[in-house]
C-alpha cells in the first residue's frame, strides 16, 4: 500500500454532507484506561449508536489489542478508526539512554502496524518525548534530545509509509513537553524529519494554552494537517467553555481539511493516566452526554445536517 502523501488523502468513511467533509470521532479514553479488545464491541456500537463515524483507539499497551477481533467490531458497527499512543517514560525516544529509545521505537511500529492491520490512516501522539517531561535544560541539551528524536522518527516514518500509515506529531503544553509545544514548533520538527508520511496533529487543549491565535495554528500546519482532536479549553465538552470554535472553523476550511475531528478527553475512573492528565472529578453529568453533547455542538458549528 502506498504511502499517503496529502492531508486530502487521509481517508475515511466521510459522511454525505454538502458542507466541510469531516469525520467526526471520539477516543477511547473518554470512557475507559486502558482500552482492550474484550471492550471494542459494546463500546463500538455506542459510538455508532450516538452518531460518530470514526473512533480513536488509544493503544496503552499493544499486547491488549487483538487486531482481527478490533476489525471485526470496527466493522459491525460501520466505523473507521485512528490509533492514539501513550508515550510515558520507559517510550522516550529523545532520552539518552539507547535501550529506551528502542523501546519507544517499537512501541510505534507496533502502534503503525495495529493500524495498518485495522485500516485506520493515521497513528497520532507525542512521539518525539516522554509526556512530563519538561525541564530548564541548555541549549546544547535541548538540541541534542532534538536531534535524537528527528532521527528516530525517520526510522519510524519509513516504517509508516510501507505500512501506508501517517503519523501525526502531536505538540504538548509547556507543562507536560519542553520539546513541541505550538504547531510552529512541530512543522520545524516536521520539516527537520522531511518524510511525506509525518505530519501535525492538533490537539484543541493544548492549543488553548499555548497558541495566541487558534486559526493561524491551523494555517501554519497547512496541508500537514493530518489529525484534530477537541474538547473545549478545560478538557470538558466541546461547546461548554471559552474556546473560540469559530478560529477553529475558519481555520480548517481555510486549509480545505477532510480529515478527523475526534473529541478527546478523559474519564475520572482511571488508574494508568490519572497523573497524567489531572482529570479528578467528571467534567460532565456522565461521559455518555460528554459524547453526545459534544457531538451536536461539532456537527452544528460545521454545518452538518443533524440525522
Amino acid at each position: 500500500m502506498p504511502p499517503a502523501t496529502a492531508v486530502q488523502n487521509t481517508t475515511y468513511h466521510k459522511p454525505d454532507t454538502k458542507s466541510m467533509q469531516l469525520t467526526f470521532g471520539v477516543s477511547t479514553w473518554l470512557w475507559l484506561s486502558p482500552f482492550a479488545t474484550k471492550n471494542a464491541p459494546a463500546l463500538f456500537a455506542k459510538i455508532k449508536r450516538i452518531g460518530f463515524d470514526m473512533v480513536e483507539i488509544a493503544v496503552e499497551d499493544p499486547a491488549l489489542i487483538d487486531t482481527a477481533k478490533i476489525k471485526e467490531a470496527l466493522d459491525a458497527n460501520g466505523l473507521a478508526a485512528a490509533i492514539c499512543g501513550a508515550f510515558g517514560a520507559d517510550r522516550d525516544i529523545s532520552c539518552d539512554d539507547k535501550s529506551i529509545q528502542q523501546n519507544a521505537i517499537n512501541y510505534i511500529h507496533d502502534c503503525i502496524n495495529i493500524a495498518a492491520e485495522i485500516g485506520a490512516p493515521v497513528f497520532g501522539g507525542p512521539m518525539y518525548t516522554a509526556v512530563g517531561k519538561a525541564r530548564m535544560v541548555s541549549n546544547e541539551q535541548r538540541k541534542k534530545e532534538w536531534d535524537t528524536a528527528v532521527s528516530n522518527l525517520r526510522v519510524v516514518a519509513a516504517r509508516a509509509a510501507s505500512s501506508g500509515t501517517k503519523l501525526a506529531i502531536e505538540p504538548l503544553n509547556r507543562f507536560e513537553s519542553d520539546m513541541v509545544n505550538t504547531a510552529a514548533d512541530a512543522m520545524r520538527m516536521v520539516t527537520d524529519i522531511d518524510h511525506s508520511s509525518v505530519g501535525i496533529g492538533l490537539d484543541g487543549f493544548h492549543m488553548n494554552i499555548e497558541e495566541p491565535d487558534i486559526e493561524k495554528a491551523i494555517l501554519t500546519a497547512g496541508d500537514k494537517l493530518f489529525h484534530v482532536q477537541v474538547a473545549d479549553n478545560y478538557r470538558g465538552t466541546p461547546g461548554t467553555g471559552q474556546t473560540n470554535w469559530q478560529a477553529w472553523r475558519r481555520g480548517l476550511e481555510a486549509i480545505n481539511y477532510k480529515g478527523a475531528v475526534s473529541i478527546e478527553s478523559f474519564t475520572p475512573d482511571n488508574t494508568t493516566l490519572a497523573g497524567a492528565v489531572c482529570i479528578w472529578k467528571k467534567l460532565a453529568e456522565s461521559q455518555d452526554l460528554f459524547a453526545e453533547n459534544g457531538l451536536k455542538f461539532l456537527k452544528k458549528l460545521f454545518g452538518i445536517k443533524q440525522l
